[in-house]
């Protein structure tokens, strides 16, 4: 339960805290930031890669295991961009969040990450 609740903590962090104006409307690429902000505004794919790199770092810092940040980085930029597109709800990219560190949890990060199950 520890585990989950700091994937959990973490996830808050990301997505909330870390996560500024810039980022929130740079990673969408409906969006013309250019226009906005002027043709240096960093593209759209620059802003959802660190946001999910962001997520991945967090679930590495926790897990300790780097295979499982990067899937953590892929499947929530993956979730992100659709939530963007606006096939997923705002409840629904959330809901998918949790149900991504219920499943880290429920695989068992201690058994991965020892080999053992201890």
């Amino acid at each position: 339960m520890e585990q989950l609740f700091l994937f959990i903590v973490a996830h808050a962090v990301c997505d909330f805290v870390l996560q500024g104006e810039a980022m929130g409307s740079g990673k969408n690429r409906r969006r013309d930031m250019a226009a906005v902000r002027g043709p240096g505004f960093p593209p759209w794919y620059y802003w959802l890669g660190a946001h999910g790199i962001t997520h991945g770092g967090a679930v590495y810092l926790i897990s300790g295991l780097w295979p499982l940040g990067a899937l953590e980085a892929a499947i929530h930029v993956g979730i992100d961009f659709l939530k963007c597109e606006g096939r997923l709800s705002f409840n629904q990219d959330q809901g998918l969040h949790l149900v991504c560190k219920l499943a880290y949890v429920a695989i068992g990060v201690n058994t991965l990450r020892t080999g053992t199950g201890n």
